[in-house]
């Protein structure tokens, strides 16, 4: 119903310019008896269409377009910052001490003040190809069940956002820890659980894990340009450095 409305009102509009076109027209030749004169400006008006066609539909949408997408970045990005602060930093601290190499990872992840762009990019790449399971005896899967749990209701409320749809990586994050607090929550117990049973686990905290960490660099990327007190902070405090600490010593 609304679309006929719109559509009849489209039309209307277009008669009323067309018939007030014409009128003035007719009026300019009335006073003025000059017929040749009003074609000669009819056609340079027309001349001009295309490039106004293109200006229109061309430029300036794309102006348009370019700001509208740098606006959705910028709220993306604050949601994928209200992730990390309330879940994520807290999950990337957690689950690197199960790891057996937690030193190789700092390594490649130990983001500092001298990093630049060929740093960010090497572990943008490092956390694309993320290759390292956790292992099963050193994952507190009671701890990481109550976080999860936790914080279900802040993910669905991340989920609503439609803005997602412009992110499909951090939503992939997403998913991947709904995952695996289902897993977890799915278990009666997870104590003596069969090791087949931890490995399934295991790789499915991998999984989220490798998320969590691309998902990171891209974050502290936006930060390093757009927030640098904000970048100043994680900078002291990731878990991907011998002692992270808020406290400024120097």
């Amino acid at each position: 119903m609304e679309s006929r409305k719109l559509s009849r009102f489209i039309i209307i509009v277009a008669i009323i310019s067309l018939a007030a076109s014409a009128l003035l027209y007719l009026l300019h030749y009335y006073i003025f008896q000059d017929s040749h004169h009003i074609f000669i400006y009819m056609l340079g008006d027309l001349a001009f269409i295309p490039l106004e066609v293109f200006l229109v539909v061309v430029v300036i949408e794309r102006i348009l377009t370019s700001r509208e997408k740098h606006a959705i970045s910028q709220k993306m990005n604050m949601v994928v910052g209200s992730f990390y602060s309330e879940l994520g930093n807290a999950l990337l601290g957690k689950i690197l001490g199960s790891f057996d190499n937690p030193e190789q990872i700092d390594s490649h992840m130990g983001v500092n003040k001298n990093w630049s762009s060929p740093e960010f990019k090497q572990a943008l790449v490092y956390s694309s190809h993320f290759n390292h399971t956790p292992n099963p005896g050193k994952l507190d899967l009671q701890h990481l069940k109550n976080l999860l749990a936790a914080k279900r209701s802040f993910m669905l409320t991340l989920l609503e956002n439609p803005n997602l749809l412009e992110k499909d990586d951090f939503t992939d994050l997403l998913w991947a820890s709904f995952h695996l607090g289902e897993e977890l929550d799915a278990r009666p117990s997870l104590e003596n659980l069969p090791e087949t049973d931890k490995a399934h686990i295991a790789n499915d905290v991998k999984r989220m894990y490798a998320l969590l960490l691309n998902q990171w660099i891209k974050y502290l990327i936006h930060l390093k340009s757009q927030y640098p007190h904000l970048y100043s902070l994680v900078l002291r405090t990731h878990p991907f450095q011998a002692n992270p600490n808020a406290i400024i010593k120097e």
